[in-house]
């Protein structure tokens, strides 16, 4: 593996983007990248040079579009750009979005159609391999002329007027381009445009909601296997036969999975001879629910990957013309991550249901709510209330941003995404996803505790015996909130995929 990581606008996939936010490593552009973007900027001069009207070239913005604006103002035209869309609010991005934002607007403009000199792109990629992050506030973009708002704070720091975090230290102007041994952008015509178009707080957001959200689809089959065992479920809603026969192909995965956990059992050989026929859809429809979640998740990456490397500002600069279009709208993104957010939502809504039936006797071989003295004790009551509330909270979490519209710019811009808005709930969405899983992992440990001497699968009792790690059994009744989080934290490192084939 090269010590850099070279940039063309092309080759950036998934798979090594979540690569290389593990092992950080310096980010380049390639030769080819320079010379295609030093070409097409080429073309922005001659635009200018001719005197032809070229939208964001030599005009206004938005409804300003048929504002011309004088060969002596275009650069100006692009700092005054910058500084007045900086207009974001809230939370600043967190430190690995920004850095995610960082590449991959580098990545969409190496592809070369955006007018812009590699220099800049040098700067930006400066800052991020000397992890100097600007400061971009989460809030104030409506997914469409791009993420106009969050980039503009990019942007700022690039010219020498914002602020940027390095390590713990706050920088603000020129010190932030010194902090990475570089010195202010002189923009050129057309480049606080390119860098202000795009829709790569959107795609942050969604791929952020893809990886968590597979994470989370692995966690739900480790836990929804567990409490098969605790509830002493059958396995047979798992056999090859039935989901052949569905034809799903995620649904055909996530019961090839459960099988891989549901293999020789003390618990299950105990039950042979049950008189319970069918076990409550949330037990048996696992492999049918989850399947679709595999399903959705992967149309999310297909779609993804290909827009890690594309063109979304505007106008865009060919050989023979400069054409403004609309790739900055991110409605594809937006129901990206409404889409994840559906399935996911339908994670938490069955994990909540499975905590119930570990909590009720179901099993009549477990205790009321699990406690060791009924009535003296609560057990996991109020864990499972708040899974209930944390359900609840998600189906409205899980309305789409997309069927949302509020025109901007004097109604120029008069149909907008609300991606960024859907990824913000999306990723709140898996929070909460997460903490009820944990919850009832929790559960189904104490569970699998109360089965005993009765022992389950060999990789369930492995699962079980690093959940007592993170969480060591206890008698009587406690605080359970820590338990809680740090079974949440175990969950959101994925530390048991290797658990799964």
């Amino acid at each position: 593996m090269t010590d850099t990581l070279f940039i063309d606008g092309h080759s950036l996939t998934l798979e090594l983007l979540a690569e290389w936010e593990r092992n950080p490593r310096p980010v380049a552009l390639t030769d080819e990248a320079r010379e295609r973007m030093r070409a097409n900027q080429a073309l922005v001069q001659q635009v200018i040079d001719a005197g032809r009207v070229s939208y964001g070239i030599n005009t206004g913005f938005g409804a300003f579009a048929k504002q011309t604006i004088s060969a002596d103002k275009v650069v100006e035209l692009q700092y005054n750009l910058v500084r007045s869309h900086c207009c974001g609010v809230g939370t600043p991005l967190s430190a690995k979005l920004t850095r995610r934002l960082m590449l991959l607007k580098a990545n969409s403009l190496a592809v070369g159609h955006s007018g812009i000199r590699p220099e800049v792109v040098d700067t930006l990629l400066a800052l991020l391999n000397a992890d100097v992050l600007p400061v971009i506030p989460e809030r104030g973009s409506v997914g469409a002329s791009g993420d106009l708002a969050p980039l503009a704070h990019l942007s700022l720091a690039l010219i020498g007027e914002g602020e940027a975090k390095h390590g713990e230290n706050l920088l603000e102007g020129a010190e932030v381009l010194k902090a990475a041994g570089r010195e202010p952008v002189q923009l050129a015509a057309k480049e606080g445009l390119a860098l202000l178009n795009g829709t790569q707080l959107s795609a942050v957001l969604a791929i952020e909601g893809l990886f968590q959200g597979e994470a989370l689809l692995r966690n739900a089959i480790l836990a929804g296997a567990l409490t098969v065992e605790g509830l002493a479920g059958s396995f047979s809603p798992f056999d090859a036969r039935i989901h052949e026969l569905r034809r799903m192909p995620g649904q055909i995965r996530v019961a090839e999975r459960f099988r891989s956990l549901l293999t020789k059992s003390e618990i299950n050989d105990s039950h042979a001879g049950c008189d319970r026929v069918q076990d409550p859809y949330a037990v048996r429809c696992m492999p049918q629910v989850f399947g679709g979640v595999d399903d959705t998740l992967r149309h999310a990456r297909e779609k993804l990957e290909l827009e890690l490397n594309s063109v979304s500002d505007n106008p865009l600069v060919f050989d023979d013309a400069v054409i403004s279009g609309g790739n900055f709208h991110a409605e594809p993104l937006a129901f990206l991550s409404d889409f994840m957010a559906i399935a996911l939502a339908e994670l938490g809504s069955m994990s909540e249901r499975r905590i119930d039936l570990l909590l009720r006797k179901v099993n009549p071989r477990l205790e009321m709510f699990l406690t060791a003295t009924p009535g003296l004790e609560s057990g996991y009551m109020i864990a499972h209330v708040t899974a209930a509330a944390l359900a609840s909270e998600n189906k409205t979490l899980a309305h789409p941003a997309s069927v949302d519209s509020v025109p901007t710019s004097a109604g120029q811009e008069d149909h907008v995404s609300m991606a960024p808005w859907a990824g913000h709930k999306l990723l709140r969405l898996c929070d909460n996803v997460n903490t009820i899983l944990g919850i009832e992992m929790l559960s189904a440990a104490i569970a699998i505790d109360q089965m005993r001497p009765l022992r389950t699968t060999a990789k369930l009792e492995e699962l079980h015996a690093r959940l007592r790690k993170a969480v060591p059994p206890h008698e009587g009744d406690r605080r359970l909130d820590r338990d809680m989080q740090a079974i949440s934290a175990v969950l959101k490192q994925d530390a048991f995929a290797d658990l799964l084939p």
